[in-house]
């Protein structure tokens, strides 16, 4: 078996406040919409960001998102009001850790030159 593709999960206690949040975080409405208690956004490389209602584990989630260019994706953020509560920078990776309303951590991350 080849593992070709993943669907990362995000587990929210109220579904309407996540999908404003989230809306603003990928900077679009949801792709799909396949129950009334999920949101799904593509993935530029083809996974997925399945957010969904579930009160028990809401809070519990982390989620990395790889993206090109940290500081041009904290600036369109900063617009939207959403701000990180960490930044980080090691030798394979930038870092901006940020809190969605249920506690979940979302973490967009930048590859050094060279290391990804």
């Amino acid at each position: 078996m080849a593992i070709t593709n993943a669907l990362a999960g995000i587990a929210v206690d109220d579904i309407t406040e996540a999908l404003d949040y989230y809306e603003r975080l990928f900077g679009r409405p949801a792709d799909a919409r396949p129950m009334s208690e999920v949101g799904e956004w593509k993935l530029a490389g083809g996974g997925w960001v399945h957010v969904f209602t579930d009160a028990d584990r809401a809070g519990a989630s982390t989620v990395t998102l790889i993206v090109e260019d940290l500081a041009e994706e904290l600036g369109r953020l900063a617009l939207l009001e959403l701000k990180p509560v960490a930044k980080a920078m090691g030798d394979f990776f930038k870092t901006a850790k940020f809190r969605d309303p249920d506690g979940n951590q979302i973490i967009f991350s930048q590859p050094q030159p060279g290391t990804y």
